[in-house]
């Protein structure tokens, strides 16, 4: 299993993933499938390219199975975003990967937090965060694509 950030080349494989992932779980993203897809091709390259938001595919024979994103929300807020993993690879330790990966990023960048948003009813997915060290805040916010749910902030120091 290769993890690694995109770059701009990169741009079909995290294409290809991200509307997986809209497809597969279309209320924990902030961004609908149908917006997605109707993305130019040059809005993917960018995003690939990581110039505002960076991303990390993880690679199982080239093939992307996993991928996650992170970038500035605001000058004092490093968000983890896009985090998923194909069905037949989850328990394999992609995810765990991933995380590594963006922080990792966030140590290197110098920052005090890292922060990501779940929807606290998502079990599976708040299990995997605790595990990882991220603790839940009083911050509430309705997801974009889906504003009847609403996701909980998760903090994670890199002290």
């Amino acid at each position: 299993m290769d993890i690694r950030a995109t770059h701009k080349d990169d741009w079909q494989l995290l294409k290809r993933i991200r509307l997986a992932a809209l497809q597969d779980t279309p209320t924990a993203f902030g961004v609908s499938y149908q917006t997605a897809v109707a993305d130019s091709d040059a809005h993917w390259q960018v995003r690939a390219a990581g110039e505002r938001t960076r991303f990390w595919l993880a690679l199982d024979e080239g093939r992307p199975v996993g991928l996650v994103g992170a970038g500035f929300r605001d000058p004092a807020r490093y968000e983890l975003i896009a985090m998923w993993v194909e069905p037949a690879a989850r328990g394999s330790g992609v995810a765990d990967g991933l995380v590594a990966a963006v922080k990792a990023r966030a140590v290197v960048l110098g920052l005090e937090a890292l922060f990501l948003e779940v929807a606290p009813e998502n079990i599976r997915a708040v299990q995997f965060y605790r595990r990882h060290g991220f603790e839940f805040l009083d911050e509430w916010e309705p997801i974009d694509s889906h504003p009847h749910i609403l996701a909980q902030s998760m903090r994670w120091s890199c002290k």
